[in-house]
């Protein structure tokens, strides 16, 4: 039920712009009355109307009650999700059902509130949302920025001779950063949620903080070995030591692959080889993402000592390649993806190549692909 509530002012020129749809006059300019102090607030009171403003705005929520004529509020959030996938979605309902609020979820929405909500519960869902929509909207904004500067360097390259150095070097930057830092965009936005709920002093929640914020510690290291690489531009600088390739990939399925449950392990729990450790990260983190980018839903990574050798199967049942992309791809600058650069393999195998190691690769359409590594074994 709607009570009075006095959030804490602010400025016009910096409220999130909130979208209140819903065919009954007073529950809709209830709704914006409460949340006005705090949001800038557009009402409309049919869903094609409330459509059009979404293609013409950018919200940060859009508040809809499911049940209106014409075109339900179900029937709307899934063609607000073709305009705008980011936007969060609080659905609004006075027949409020485990069904209905099924659809709703299933169909885009963000959170789902009895009609008419709680004043408290509204504002603070409204918040909420509105800080979600903005973590996503930046890390949009970063990815179509990674993505616009990998095609330009693509098109540099493909202008020039593909193998200046100075060229491959910045395309290989921009190649191993992008998962990473990623990772550290999206867990940060993870920690900015956790740490609003420690203040209620939930030690459950706050242990899970403290994990989070570990990844991300690893995350950034990894972007700070890839940057100093590229700050000292020579691969020679890289210090070897005694470390488990088995550890190293795990290491990289956690922190750059956010647990992706896909990648398995067999074989032998540790194998001890001398390498660098972020240098063999990125061998990992360009196999597994060419893998899941490939459509593997299954991707094993196998480990076995072999007299001398430390040998490392990947195997996935993705979509395969043919022989010539095989042996393209092998070379460097061939990629199937629209934004790839097609160098993920070439740095693999030459990375494997400073470790003494070797690299290859077997594939065919439709029947996924192993990729082989052997390593000199430590005992």
């Amino acid at each position: 039920m709607l009570t009075e509530i006095a959030p804490a002012a602010v400025a016009a020129s910096t409220k999130p712009a909130v979208l209140v749809v819903d065919d009954e006059y007073g529950p809709r300019e209830s709704i914006a009355f409460t949340l006005s102090t705090e949001f800038a607030v557009d009402t409309v009171e049919r869903a094609m109307e409330g459509l059009a403003k979404v293609r013409a705005r950018q919200y940060a929520v859009v508040v809809m009650d499911i049940r209106m004529p014409e075109m339900d509020g179900i029937k709307a959030l899934e063609e607000l999700r073709k305009i705008d996938p980011v936007v969060a979605v609080v659905m609004l309902t006075g027949y409020g059902t485990l069904l209905t609020a099924q659809q709703a979820m299933l169909a885009g929405a963000n959170q789902y509130l009895r009609k008419p909500p709680d004043v408290v519960e509204l504002v603070e869902a409204v918040r909420k949302q509105a800080e979600q929509t903005r973590v996503r909207r930046h890390q949009a904004k970063l990815a179509e920025e990674v993505r616009d500067m990998n095609a330009a360097l693509k098109r540099e390259i493909d202008q020039n001779e593909p193998q200046i150095w100075q060229a491959r070097a910045s395309v290989e930057l921009v190649h191993d950063l992008n998962n990473p830092l990623t990772v550290v965009v999206g867990y940060a936005a993870l920690m900015i949620e956790e740490a609003r709920a420690v203040a209620a002093a939930d030690p459950v929640r706050g242990q899970r903080l403290l994990e989070y914020a570990a990844l991300v510690e690893k995350a950034a290291e990894y972007c700070h070995h890839l940057s100093e690489n590229w700050r000292q531009v020579s691969r020679q600088t890289a210090a070897f030591s005694r470390i488990d390739v088995v550890k190293v990939a795990q290491d990289v399925r956690q922190v750059v692959f956010f647990g992706e449950i896909a990648v398995q392990f067999t074989g032998l729990p540790s194998a001890p080889v001398r390498g660098s450790k972020f240098e063999l990260m990125r061998v990992f983190q360009n196999l597994f993402k060419n893998a899941l980018e490939a459509g593997a839903k299954q991707l094993t990574v196998d480990v076995a000592r072999r007299g001398d050798q430390i040998e490392v199967t990947v195997t996935d049942n993705g979509a395969g390649m043919d022989a010539e992309h095989v042996r393209r791809a092998m070379k460097g600058g061939f990629s199937n993806k629209e934004n790839g650069t097609g160098l993920g393999l070439s740095i693999c195998r030459h990375l494997l190549g400073t470790h003494g190691g070797a690299l290859h690769l077997e594939s065919a359409p439709g029947k996924g692909t192993v990729v082989r590594m052997q390593f000199p074994a430590v005992d």
